[in-house]
């Protein structure tokens, strides 16, 4: 009963992914669309140990479990989405350092998120993804799960490398950056919290449609990057930089995006 309940979840998951890109988000995919570490250079805001992902995630699903095996159904019907428009939102999802990413969110803002039109806010979030790293590698390698694309040629939206055999993908680097951003969005400009709030959360699930972690990596990620984000607000250079994120965003000029 437990399995079949897994498998009828893992299906509706499938249908929500597919479902939720939506017109006003019409996709700009990304020139480059690398998972592969990119250098920054920017410090972040964390240290080592400031928080710690493995003292309070729990274990991730088994293989053999129930869950295991409900996951990788996922894995395996997601690939079906290849070539639609939702895969192409994952690709554009995916690309954090060329703006794919940030792209998204500037249109469920309505403001410009570059270097060019809001610095503060552009180096803030390029802060916080050098603090993913500093917080979620340790935790990638305690837990030690494989990707879902390891040990098969499934397609996946971007191209396979080798580094993929041994970056972890408990939790996902990827949904902790896209979430941490949008509670921070959030806190700069809350009436377009709901919109904020769904990009955030889309940018997680596209690491699934991509087919490059599985649900519970995404979920993994998203606590750990509340609990970081949280203790960021102890940190008076964050403090000082989101007050000048705050009078930026909302002195920013409205940005239309196609759709």
């Amino acid at each position: 009963m437990a399995d079949m309940r897994n498998l009828s979840l893992s299906a509706a998951l499938v249908l929500t992914l597919a479902a939720c890109a939506t017109a006003s988000d019409a996709p700009v995919v990304a020139q480059d669309a690398s998972l592969g570490p990119a250098s920054n250079t920017l410090p972040g805001y964390l240290k080592a140990g400031d928080v710690n992902g493995e003292a309070f995630l729990p274990t991730p699903p088994a293989p053999n479990s129930a869950q295991g095996r409900a996951e990788r159904t996922v894995y395996e019907e997601t690939r079906s989405l290849e070539g639609s428009e939702r895969w192409k939102i994952a690709i554009q999802d995916n690309d954090l350092w060329q703006g794919g990413a940030l792209r998204r969110f500037s249109c469920a803002l309505g403001k410009d998120l570059g270097e060019a039109a809001t610095p503060a806010t552009w180096r803030m979030m390029h802060r916080i993804e050098a603090d993913v790293r500093t917080v979620g590698a340790p935790a990638k390698e305690h837990f030690g799960r494989l990707r879902p694309l390891i040990g098969n040629d499934r397609p996946i939206c971007v191209p396979r490398e080798d580094w993929m055999k041994t970056n972890m993908s408990y939790p996902s680097g990827h949904s902790m950056t896209v979430w941490a951003w949008a509670l921070i969005l959030t806190e700069a400009a809350p009436a377009s919290a709901d919109t904020l709030l769904r990009v955030g959360r889309e940018g997680g699930d596209s690491r699934v449609v991509c087919g490059v972690h599985f649900p519970s990596d995404v979920e993994a990620g998203r606590t750990v990057a509340s609990g970081m984000v949280a203790r960021m607000h102890a940190d008076p250079g964050f403090l000082t930089d989101l007050a000048r994120v705050k009078a930026e965003v909302a002195a920013a000029k409205p940005l239309r995006c196609p759709g």
